[in-house]
């Protein structure tokens, strides 16, 4: 059988089941991100409950979630290169599902932290090895599109985590919030073991799909640690790759420190009150979200048919343009002028939710996407929502809430920099390489 031929076999024999695939891996990824924001939603009823806790202790339970998910991602990114995946994806939507339904039963408050931190592992095996999956599931002129569509759950699940959280926790209590939430990972779970873990780097081209082959058995006689050390030290080298990590640090920075503070800017600098403040954004973020996940994935699916470095230069574009309408918002003189910056500002940072992962996965080798993915996890959370809340209540706490947030649309401007940057080393580096492969395996 010819080369052609065979990438047009396989193709055809994994149609079926990568769509199932999307569309459960998708679904997941909904539960993750409404597991991840129930517990902001149960705050008031977790002070007044028995369990009594402070504002720093729950404060502390997003906290010790995010650092245990940030430390393990690395962890399940090797593992994710060199094992059968679904089983590691089954693995850990079991355990996040297991350790949220735990919550519910928690009696004191180092057992709800120790709870809300072991939900971190789950997620981390989850959200490091599923892009990998997507990517071996769809040729590399689709993952744009692919990546936005698994991606979208980030505000729609965000959206339901408070939603969700909030409407059982009224009428049946916060212990019955985590077990409601829980109960459907177990289920699904179960569904990923039927997931197809196909050959990586299938949808790739046959070269590449025989170059890796062969770089996988040189790998077999090699230990897992020495592996390890090896693919980490490959990615950091890659100049492409680090330069679009460090620009989504900076985005992840921006969104992360909007995320926490808006509600709260909403209500000391507009004036808005404090429901309709919380409310109000959420809506702009489920709408803006929706529309710029969906619109930026085709479009850098679109504009890869012209050039190779399309992602990235449409997320360098989109963000740079972001940035003087994230700045008009925080410093509009009326509610109108607010909501049409923000609005605006949210479309063009949302458009880059999807080209940015699929640009992550198509820098790098199949055989180290899943590793890939979970350095970029570390790395963006570490340099970017693990920091920017802290360090904009700090300057707001010397100065207004207002000058502390206008940090933001600087953190916009170098993300959109950097990925300018990214694009033009991913141009060089191909050029070097003299590369004849075809736009749309680029």
């Amino acid at each position: 059988m010819s080369t052609l031929s065979q990438k047009t076999s396989a193709q055809v024999s994994w149609g079926f089941s990568a769509g199932t695939g999307l569309a459960i891996l998708a679904f997941i990824n909904l539960f993750n991100y409404l597991d991840r924001y129930l517990v902001p939603a149960l705050y008031q009823s977790l002070k007044s409950s028995p369990l009594a806790l402070s504002d720093a202790e729950l404060g502390s339970l997003m906290s010790a979630f995010l650092i245990v998910y940030t430390v393990a991602a690395p962890v399940f990114g090797a593992l994710g290169d060199s094992r059968a995946r679904p089983r590691l994806i089954a693995f850990g939507v079991f355990f996040w599902s297991l350790a949220t339904a735990v919550s519910g039963f928690a009696g004191t408050f180092l057992a709800l932290l120790g709870a809300r931190a072991l939900v971190g592992i789950g997620e981390a095996a989850y959200g490091t090895i599923a892009p990998s999956l997507l990517a071996d599931y769809f040729p590399a002129q689709r993952r744009s599109f692919i990546m936005a569509i698994f991606f979208c759950a980030i505000p729609v699940g965000s959206a339901l985590g408070y939603v969700v959280g909030g409407l059982i926790d009224v009428h049946y209590g916060w212990r019955a919030a985590f077990f409601l939430a829980g109960g459907p990972g177990l289920a699904l779970a179960v569904l990923c073991l039927f997931l197809k873990d196909p050959p990586r780097g299938i949808q790739d081209g046959a070269g590449v799909a025989a170059a890796e082959g062969a770089m996988q058995s040189r790998r077999a006689r090699t230990p897992l640690r020495l592996q390890t050390l090896a693919t980490y030290r490959r990615l950091i080298a890659n100049l492409p790759y680090r330069l679009t990590i460090l620009g989504y640090a900076a985005y992840t920075f921006a969104i992360g420190g909007l995320a926490a503070w808006m509600p709260a800017f909403l209500e000391r600098v507009r004036g808005i009150p404090h429901g309709e403040a919380s409310i109000g954004f959420g809506k702009i973020v489920v709408v803006t979200g929706l529309v710029g996940t969906f619109v930026g994935g085709w479009l850098g699916d679109f504009c890869l048919r012209y050039s190779r470095q399309s992602f990235l230069w449409l997320c360098a574009i989109a963000t740079l343009l972001a940035a003087p309408f994230v700045y008009g918002a925080l410093t509009a003189t009326s509610n109108t002028q607010y909501l049409v910056f923000m609005v605006i500002g949210q479309l063009l940072m949302f458009l880059s939710t999807g080209p940015v992962n699929a640009a992550i996965v198509n820098l790098v080798s199949p055989l180290e996407r899943a590793s890939a993915v979970a350095l970029g996890v570390f790395t963006i959370h570490i340099l970017g929502d693990v920091f920017s809340p802290f360090l904009i209540g700090a300057i707001s706490d010397a100065t207004s809430l207002g000058q502390a947030l206008q940090i933001v649309p600087i953190a916009v401007v170098v993300s959109g920099l950097i990925w300018a940057l990214a694009a033009r080393a991913q141009a060089r580096e191909q050029r070097s390489e003299g590369a004849q492969v075809p736009a749309a395996s680029a």
